[in-house]
């Protein structure tokens, strides 16, 4: 559970990416807006494998009641110009069992990510947008490592965090997944985020 000490950031928040001419933007997600919507996208083939969530609308209900509940993480739709097309899961590390994995300072915190309608697969939309949530987590300003823990076998993912300045530490057997634990400090994020805003990506 988050101390009090923990700065919450705000949503929904949106920025034009001048590279991709977009308007991106994050906000939480809601149950009566996004429950069809998260369901269908946790059937999509490239999605299954890697959150096997592909269950009944009833099971699903009370899997997304129970994350919405969970205070440790922040559930959010990513938007390209006002369309929804990315699930989000912002989280700390403490109160996670990523914790018991490494040495974690009291402000890390971390991301699972999926793009979900398939039309937007492919087309280098996933680096605007996991840079954009990355500036934003590290608005906290005590908060100098976001950690990922992508299945080992997502090859496209883990090649995504790369990009993005994270860096391989070591697979991590994790109750649903063989996992590989990345870290991105905070200098190397700006780094990216630079070359990204200057298109030297």
């Amino acid at each position: 559970m988050k101390s009090k000490t923990f700065v919450e950031q705000q949503y929904p928040f949106e920025r034009h990416d001048a590279i991709i001419k977009k308007t991106i933007s994050f906000r939480h997600v809601s149950m009566e807006e996004d429950l069809e919507r998260l369901h269908l996208w946790m059937h999509e083939k490239h999605v299954i494998p890697f959150w096997k969530l592909n269950i009944s609308l009833e099971q699903y209900t009370a899997h997304l009641q129970k994350f919405l509940q969970d205070d440790h993480q922040t559930l959010l739709i990513g938007e390209l110009d006002g369309m929804p097309m990315s699930y989000w899961e912002s989280y700390w590390v403490k109160g996670d069992i990523i914790g018991n994995y490494y040495e974690f300072d009291d402000y890390d915190q971390g991301i699972h990510l999926l793009i979900g309608p398939r039309e937007f697969l492919g087309k280098g939309l996933i680096y605007p947008l996991l840079l954009t949530i990355l500036h934003k987590k590290f608005q906290v300003l005590e908060t100098e490592r976001i950690i990922a823990e992508p299945d080992i076998r997502n090859g496209k993912m883990i090649h995504v965090f790369k990009q993005c300045g994270f860096q391989p530490v070591k697979e991590v057997g994790l109750p649903d997944k063989t996992g590989l634990l990345m870290i991105c400090e905070r200098k190397e994020f700006e780094r990216r985020w630079t070359d990204w805003q200057t298109n030297k990506f």
